[in-house]
């Protein structure tokens, strides 16, 4: 069971509670979830509550990620989409901590579970339409419909956008969960063969040699992907949101 590479993704309950017959039990991933809003809340407020004019090295970390998710937004949707900032930033520092979380030995990698990323991308997709909508009425609807292309075309291209609207979570939330979950299990299937030829003597410690130099440059490439994924994940919604504050311009 140690060696099993898929073993880490397992959900179980820790707190049984069950209403009306449906299942709100507080779970490994429920208790993941906490510590990942509560770590990142943590060091925002540890690196932004003394506010000074030379700023430490949390307070640095915590003003780039900062500028770093401002600069992003507004070349994504322009400044009018500042007003998402709160939301951006929030669902980036979510990820990225996740993800971070997820590299240490023993912890649960939340967003290698699908339901919790195709609820962060179901999220990002509402708030766009809703919004869409609501500042734009039915003109939000010519978002399917781009300027410039033939009558003929139209109901062709027209279908193509709608197809590629609707498999915006689907896409956005299977990248997250597909990186996360193919990393770990090929992190967690080196380190395997290093346990297992280590076992064999002096000869396979010799043997080990070789899976334990991929298992450490697995896990700097995991580290980048956590950044990446997170990037990818806030650029995306980005984008997305330029529909919704844009409308069909």
């Amino acid at each position: 069971m140690a060696n099993d590479p898929t073993h880490q993704f397992q959900v179980f309950k820790i707190v049984p509670i069950e209403i009306g017959g449906i299942d709100f039990s507080f779970t490994n991933a429920s208790l993941f979830m906490v510590a990942t809003v509560a770590s990142a809340a943590g060091f925002l407020y540890l690196a932004t509550s003394s506010r000074g004019l030379i700023p430490t090295r949390m307070q640095s970390v915590a003003e780039m990620s900062y500028e770093f998710i401002a600069s992003m937004l507004r070349e994504g949707a322009g400044n009018q989409g500042m007003k998402f900032f709160p939301m951006v930033f929030s669902l980036f520092m979510f990820v990225l901590t996740a993800n971070l979380l997820g590299m240490f030995p023993y912890f649960f990698t939340v967003t290698s579970q699908i339901i919790v990323t195709f609820v962060l991308a179901l999220f990002v997709i509402l708030t766009v339409v809703i919004y869409g909508f609501y500042k734009h009425g039915l003109h939000f609807l010519s978002v399917f419909a781009p300027s410039g292309v033939p009558k003929v075309l139209l109901p062709l291209v027209s279908s193509i956008e709608i197809i590629s609207f609707l498999s915006r979570p689907i896409s956005l939330s299977v990248r997250l969960f597909a990186n996360m979950l193919a990393g770990h299990i090929t992190l967690k299937v080196f380190a395997g063969f290093v346990a297992s030829m280590s076992a064999l003597g002096a000869l396979g410690v010799g043997g080990a040699v070789l899976p334990l130099l991929m298992t450490v440059a697995m896990t700097a490439l995991e580290f980048l992907v956590a950044f990446l994924q997170a990037y990818v994940f806030a650029v995306l919604t980005c984008m997305y949101l330029n529909d919704a504050v844009h409308g069909g311009h």
